[in-house]
């Protein structure tokens, strides 16, 4: 297992390839559901992911504050289905969350998670701020990660 994190710039034709298949073959062909997948915000982007072998194992999408959001956000989370089960989505979505707030220095994570996935993101800390609503035909809500509400956890 090899972890690597790119800005966009960074990532070879043959990454940020591997990277859009997936989370094509994921997002758009497996959850059937045709959405435009290239939204402009790959660009402005860290890519956070690591590789089996030559496969693409896990990647999330890091948005830098002030580029959708006010805040930082961690979205486009998959796992390739042939590593599923095997935790990696928590143990990249661990690593994303403590990059964004040590490397990038950000207190405060947005996500638009899929609703079938609030638990696994509360257990990251997130709390949910919104009520459920339809993104491309998926039940969504939106989450926040505050360093502060997670470091009271902590000292509790």
């Amino acid at each position: 297992m090899k972890w690597y994190i790119k800005t966009f710039d960074e990532l070879s034709n043959e990454e940020l390839y591997a990277i859009l298949k997936l989370r094509v073959n994921v997002f758009v062909v497996e959850q059937d559901c045709p959405y435009p997948e290239l939204d402009d915000y790959d660009q402005a982007s860290i890519h956070y992911f690591f590789k089996i072998g030559n496969e693409i194992a896990a990647n999330v999408r890091i948005v830098p504050a002030g580029t959708k959001y006010p805040v930082a956000s961690i979205g486009r989370v998959v796992v390739n289905p042939t590593f599923r089960g095997n935790g990696y989505g928590r143990e990249i979505m661990r690593k994303a969350i403590d990059y964004t707030a040590t490397v990038l220095a950000e207190p405060r994570i947005k996500i638009q998670g899929q609703e079938y996935l609030e638990r696994f993101y509360t257990e990251l800390g997130f709390r949910k701020v919104s009520d459920s609503y339809l993104e491309d035909g998926i039940p969504h809500v939106d989450m926040i990660w505050d360093v502060l509400e997670t470091e009271g956890e902590s000292m509790n």
